[in-house]
C-alpha cells in the first residue's frame, strides 16, 4: 500500500476498504494473492488493529476475500468481475446522471468529450 492521508469525511474501515478494492480494480491485488496482515497495516498506517480488522471483515462479508486459517487473508476468485459489475452499476446509478446533467449544463458535445486532441484550458 502506498501513502495514505485519512479524510473526515468517513470512517478510517470504510477508507482502507475502499483502497483495498482500489488496488483490486486496479490489478495491484489480484486473486490469489495475500493481503498485508492486520498487524502489518495497523502498524504501517499507525491505525488500531480493530479498525483494520474491521475493513478486512467487511470485504470478507463482500466475498471479495477469504480468510485461510493460520495464512491470513486472500483475494477470492472472481473479487475482480464482480467488483467491476458492482462498480459499473453504482456508477452509472449515482455519479452518471450528475456527470450528464453537467455536460448538457455546458452544452457539450460528444466529439468534444472524446477528442484527444483538445487544448482543455486554452482560448
Amino acid at each position: 500500500m502506498a501513502t495514505v492521508e485519512w479524510s473526515d469525511g468517513a470512517p478510517i474501515y470504510r477508507q482502507l476498504k475502499e483502497r483495498v478494492i482500489a488496488m483490486m480494480l486496479d490489478g495491484v491485488l489480484k486473486p490469489g494473492d495475500a493481503l498485508p496482515s492486520v498487524r502489518q497495516v495497523a502498524a504501517e498506517y499507525q491505525l488500531n488493529p480493530i479498525t483494520v480488522s474491521r475493513a478486512y471483515q467487511e470485504l470478507a462479508d463482500d466475498q471479495l476475500v477469504e480468510k485461510r486459517r493460520g495464512l491470513g487473508m486472500y483475494v477470492t476468485e472472481g473479487a475482480t468481475a464482480r467488483l467491476l459489475q458492482s462498480e459499473r452499476e453504482r456508477f452509472l446509478r449515482e455519479e452518471w446522471p450528475q456527470v450528464l446533467e453537467r455536460i448538457q449544463r455546458l452544452g457539450l458535445n460528444i466529439e468534444e468529450l472524446l477528442d484527444p486532441q483538445q487544448k482543455w484550458g486554452k482560448k
